[in-house]
């Protein structure tokens, strides 16, 4: 009896964390699976009921804005990981230096990341307003930026990388602090350069750091709604509609909570598929 207590100790243990996992993780997504199956049209009570398939089934042979949103999304989502790595991993090198005013740098730096996604959108609104924004010293006083399709995906995705960047330059910074300063000493003796220190030193122990940063932040890129609903609405002519946006329109403005959850079990499925992909293929925490 006592070796059974023992060996129910660490159940018990874990059984609060288990409970608020199926509490706050699985019970919504078994009840999106659900209702994803279900014809659940607030504006339509009179035709709910088991819809099967047919939500999926709609949604990949009749549903043309899904498609455009899917390959929106993908092409946001690659965009700014891509830039915001790019960038964040200059500024993190510049601030990891040694220089007169590094803690102020330091915090104007990361200062953008500490704001809203709302109030990010609203100080870009100003700046883009052809009335009030940048572009009227620029010799472009009636521009609208967010109202032409040709520059609208330019115009968010600055817009982003403001408020993206610092996230990838807090962690990468913090990768850069934990590389011995002798490993540098003696690539430095046997010669290298800068740029090798980089490529073999730098690059080499940030990569965990790079694949986690990565992974996050394209979770949240994909799920980003406020900022492009804020900023665009998803317009104009739904060319800045992501597929979150888009299951917002559906369930939240449309009240069709039957083809929403069915758009949303669509993302889940494609997150979980990519990120499992790419931790396999980054080999998250293997050893080098």
């Amino acid at each position: 009896m006592t070796t059974m207590r023992r060996r129910a100790v660490p159940y018990l243990l874990i059984s609060p964390t288990v409970a608020l996992i199926a509490v706050f993780l699985v019970y919504p997504i078994a009840s999106v699976a659900y209702y994803s199956l279900q014809h659940r049209n607030l504006t339509r009570p009179w035709a709910d009921g088991f819809a099967g398939l047919g939500n999926f089934r709609q949604m990949l042979f009749e549903d043309e804005v899904f498609w455009h949103s899917l390959g929106f999304t993908a092409k946001w989502v690659v965009a700014e990981i891509g830039l915001q790595l790019i960038l964040g991993l200059a500024l993190a090198l510049i601030v990891n230096e040694s220089f007169i005013g590094r803690g102020l740098a330091r915090s104007l730096v990361f200062s953008p990341w500490a704001v809203s996604g709302v109030l990010t959108t609203g100080i870009w609104i100003l700046l883009y307003t052809p009335s009030t924004g940048v572009l009227r010293f620029l010799g472009q006083p009636e521009a609208a930026v967010l109202g032409n399709p040709d520059t609208v995906f330019p115009a968010v995705v600055v817009t982003e990388l403001w408020r993206g960047v610092p996230f990838f330059a807090i962690l990468l910074l913090a990768g850069l602090q934990g590389i011995p300063g002798e490993l540098y000493e003696a690539a430095a003796v046997d010669g290298a350069g800068r740029i090798r220190r980089f490529l073999h030193v730098t690059l080499p122990h940030l990569r965990d750091a790079i694949v986690l940063a990565t992974l996050l932040r394209g979770v949240w890129e994909f799920n980003n709604v406020d900022l492009l609903f804020t900023l665009t609405g998803g317009g104009p002519a739904q060319v800045t509609t992501t597929l979150p946006l888009y299951v917002a329109q559906r369930a939240v403005d449309s009240k069709d909570f039957g083809y929403g959850s069915a758009l949303t079990m669509a993302g889940f499925v494609i997150l979980l598929f990519c990120s499992l992909l790419y931790l396999r293929l980054s080999r998250f925490g293997e050893e080098r």
